[in-house]
């Protein structure tokens, strides 16, 4: 069967591990501290797909001041340890994996998270087996002038690993800043919206939404999607 893709890029959070929440309740519990009271469900919102290294700024022109030369460094601890204590994979995401691999389709997963964030979440929930090596980390980037989403260079990043082209990459993604840098690259975006409608992820530039993550595998085989 023809394939409309030759690579399917997976986000991390909130696509394959159920995680903004816990860092989320991480980021309000430090904004507290930083004499920002904020809660878990308002840290979420205003941050889901956001960057330690963009959030920095927003956060010191709130409080007028800076923080910690160290915070992103300890943040990453703060949050990898609360992933491996507590956080749990969406529905649905290792069986997608293992049948892209059934099918022969090549995937890899691309995030803003940290190696040390997305190891502690890979190892909680047991996917170590399926991700070693095909996860890309922003962060990694840094030292080489990469920067995080909406920039375009992690999916850039594991498009070249797997060799293959921007646009035979399909990306699935959950937050307007994923989206945008998925666009940024030339892939072509799918929203995972599992509960609510993904206008927000269509603005941003998702060429459709999916709600279920079966659905995958049809996007990279189906002669036509209906989304």
């Amino acid at each position: 069967m023809s394939r409309k893709f030759d690579l399917v890029i997976f986000d991390c959070d909130g696509v394959l591990m159920d995680s903004e929440i816990v860092s989320a309740r991480v980021v309000a519990a430090d904004m507290t501290a930083h004499g920002l009271p904020t809660t878990p469900e308002a840290a979420m919102a205003r941050f889901v797909g956001t960057s330690l290294r963009n959030m920095k700024p927003i956060i010191e022109a709130e409080r007028g001041a800076p923080l910690p030369d160290d915070w992103n460094d300890r943040m990453v601890a703060k949050i990898a340890e609360a992933m491996a204590a507590e956080v749990s994979p969406i529905p649905g995401a290792r069986a997608v994996l293992e049948r892209l691999n059934a099918l022969g389709i090549a995937w890899r997963i691309a995030s803003n998270s940290a190696d040390e964030e997305m190891a502690a979440k890979f190892g909680k929930t047991g996917f170590l087996d399926l991700t070693a090596g095909r996860t890309h980390s922003a962060p990694r980037l840094f030292a080489r002038g990469g920067q995080p989403k909406p920039a375009p260079d992690v999916f850039l990043d594991a498009a070249r690993a797997e060799g293959v082209r921007p646009d035979r990459c399909v990306v699935i993604e959950d937050s307007p800043p994923g989206v945008i840098g998925a666009v940024a690259a030339g892939m072509i975006c799918y929203g995972f919206a599992p509960h609510g409608d993904g206008a927000h992820l269509r603005t941003a530039g998702a060429h459709g939404i999916i709600d279920r993550l079966d659905l995958v595998p049809g996007l990279v085989m189906a002669a036509s999607v209906n989304a």
